[in-house]
């Protein structure tokens, strides 16, 4: 199956999961799978969250930012991967002065 991302048709999500700014993301899910591909703002986040049910894979495609992981500053830049796996938690902020681009696959599990 061919899923189409053209960023010209992204939608803004104010305070994504209670993080600061927005992103502009677009999204899909089958049921199993949820597929995002996001644009995320100098100075935006994504609230920190518990993956309870499911991991998470986060490819960098540009930009740089810190994902807190269970507590732990990590900082990515482009071409990084982060994983978060089921019972984890974590954040994104972007705390660069470019906009953070990226690609997730939240898998159920």
């Amino acid at each position: 199956m061919k899923i189409e991302y053209d960023t010209e048709h992204l939608e803004r999500i104010e305070n994504f999961k209670g993080g600061e700014k927005y992103i502009d993301a677009k999204m899909s899910f089958d049921g199993l799978n949820r597929i995002l591909y996001g644009q995320l703002p100098s100075g935006g986040s994504i609230g920190e969250h518990v993956h309870e049910t499911n991991s998470e894979i986060v490819y960098i495609i540009s930009g740089q930012g810190t994902f807190i992981y269970d507590g732990k500053a990590e900082p990515v830049k482009a071409g990084d991967i982060h994983y978060c796996p089921k019972g984890h938690k974590h954040t994104l902020i972007n705390d660069s002065d470019d906009v953070l681009t990226v690609f997730a696959v939240v898998p159920e599990q």
